[in-house]
């Protein structure tokens, strides 16, 4: 059974059938002229109360419940099986109005002038069937009952630039010194692909951007993780011949900004520079 299938009304539907549940051990009478301590019967000491408002309500409730969550639907007679659910809980709303407009003509407790009326107990059991009753006739008409009970996990929403993934810089999770792995978390620009190993033939997709001319605009570049798969110098931003860093393949780099051929990297100290030389980089 799928959880996250049921709707907002199959949560009042639920929610109705535990009231009943309880109105079903509360006083089923009303007495005047009785004593504070009178021991007065529940509904489970009345047959048609049981058997036409308490068991129809919660049997309904059971049925239209597992219609919403069961795959494959039995049918009963033909009919599917929520709306067998949903005769069970109109029957037991129907059997509760009844019991509470004539709950007993007449009872015996030590005058024959006195008078009964619904207690408790039918009072709330015949609210809780008209509740269950109305929502699950109303679902399949209410937009707002349709929704569903448990909200569906939203996606892992990508870091901010800048910001560091749970577990350690550009790689998500502990990774040993020489170790090579693919990023496990969420990078930027969308959800990762498998990596391949390093020193291996880039993909012809991973190809497909740098063949593509002109360069996309700076303004949509989507910042995104990289390895290399050599040692690669990493040069500074004003165009100075000597490198400021070196770039070791198995850890991942940010990549920025794209300049011209190049891309513009941060390492872990917080450095940036140009890489110049782009070809066989792994994108995460």
């Amino acid at each position: 059974m799928n959880i996250r299938s049921l709707t907002r009304g199959d949560g009042v539907v639920i929610g109705a059938a535990v009231l009943l549940f309880i109105a079903s051990f509360l006083d089923l009478y009303s007495v005047d002229g009785a004593p504070d301590d009178a021991d007065l019967p529940s509904a489970w000491a009345s047959g048609p109360v049981v058997m036409g408002v308490v068991l129809a309500g919660i049997i309904g409730a059971v049925l239209v419940v597992l219609s919403r969550g069961l795959s494959q639907l039995p049918k009963v007679a033909g009919l599917d099986l929520g709306q067998v659910g949903v005769a069970f809980t109109v029957f037991a709303a129907w059997s509760a109005l009844g019991n509470v407009f004539d709950p007993l003509s007449a009872a015996d407790y030590g005058s024959s002038s006195n008078s009964v009326s619904a207690g408790i107990g039918l009072i709330l059991a015949l609210v809780a069937t008209l509740v269950m009753a109305a929502a699950a006739v109303a679902t399949p008409l209410v937009p707002a009952l349709q929704a569903g009970l448990v909200p569906a996990p939203k996606p892992p929403q990508p870091q901010p630039y800048g910001a560091q993934p749970p577990g350690g810089y550009g790689y998500p999770g502990a990774q040993q010194p020489g170790q090579q792995a693919g990023p496990q978390g969420q990078p930027y620009g969308g959800q990762p692909q498998p990596g391949q190993p390093f020193g291996a033939q880039p993909q012809p997709q991973a190809q497909a951007p740098q063949a593509q001319a002109p360069q996309p605009p700076a303004a949509e570049f989507s910042p995104f993780w990289f390895a290399v798969p050599v040692p690669r110098p990493l040069f500074a931003e004003d165009g100075s011949p000597t490198p400021i860093a070196e770039l070791a393949p198995g850890t991942w780099y940010l990549a920025v900004e794209q300049r011209g051929p190049g891309l513009v990297a941060q390492t872990q100290d917080g450095r940036r520079g140009v890489l110049q030389d782009t070809s066989g980089i792994q994108r995460g």
